[in-house]
C-alpha cells in the first residue's frame, strides 16, 4: 500500500494517485446524485454535477502534468463518467424531468457498445475503441442536457423550446453515435 507521499505521482503501478482519488470521489458522487434527484432538490445536484464536471478537468489535468496518468486512472476515468452521466438520465426520467425514451437510448446505445466489446473479446477479436467525433459531440451535448434539466428544475426556470431542441439533438447524436460505433467496428472485421 503506498503512503500518502505518493498520491499525485503518476506512475503505472500506483493505485493511490491524487487523479485517482479525485476521479474515485466523482464515482462515489453518483449514489448521492441519484438520492438528491430522487427527493427532488435540484438545485443541490446541480451543483453536485458541476462539481463532478469539474473534477473531470482538474484529474484531466493532473494526470497530464504528471506523466499522463496510470492503467488504473485509464480504466477508473471513463467508468466514472458514464456511470454519473447514465444514472443521471434513467434518473431524471424516473422523475419526469427528460423523456423515458431519451433514458431508454442513452442506456440501450451504451449497452450495444459494452455489449459488443465484451461479445467481440470473447470470440478472441482485439478490440480497439477509439472516440469518434459524433461521439465526443453526444458526450458534450448528454452534459449540457442534464446540466440544464438541473439547474431549470432547481431554480424554478423554464425554457421549454431550448430544452425539447436539446433533446432532440441528443437524441440525434445518440442514435448516430451508436450506429457509427457500430458501422466502424464491422468495416473493420
Amino acid at each position: 500500500m503506498p503512503d500518502g507521499s505518493q498520491i499525485g505521482r503518476s506512475t503505472s503501478n500506483t493505485l493511490l494517485t491524487l487523479p485517482n482519488v479525485i476521479t474515485f470521489a466523482r464515482l462515489c458522487a453518483v449514489p448521492l446524485s441519484v438520492w438528491l434527484v430522487m427527493e427532488h432538490r435540484f438545485a443541490q445536484a446541480f451543483f453536485l454535477f458541476l462539481a463532478a464536471g469539474l473534477s473531470v478537468a482538474v484529474d484531466g489535468w493532473l494526470a497530464r502534468r504528471n506523466g499522463g496518468g496510470n492503467a488504473v486512472g485509464a480504466l477508473l476515468d471513463p467508468v466514472a463518467d458514464k456511470t454519473l452521466l447514465v444514472t443521471m438520465y434513467v434518473t431524471l426520467a424516473a422523475v419526469n424531468v427528460l423523456p423515458d425514451w431519451l433514458a431508454i437510448l442513452v442506456v440501450f446505445r451504451d449497452a450495444v457498445i459494452v455489449g459488443g466489446v465484451v461479445v467481440l473479446s470473447l470470440l478472441g477479436h482485439s478490440v480497439l475503441i477509439r472516440p469518434l467525433y459524433i461521439s465526443k459531440l453526444n458526450t458534450a451535448l448528454q452534459i449540457v442536457l442534464v446540466a440544464a434539466s438541473l439547474l431549470l428544475s432547481g431554480f424554478a426556470l423554464s425554457a421549454p423550446a431550448a430544452m425539447l431542441g436539446l433533446v432532440w439533438l441528443v437524441a440525434a447524436t445518440t442514435l448516430g453515435s451508436g450506429a457509427a460505433y457500430v458501422w466502424v467496428t464491422v468495416r473493420r472485421r
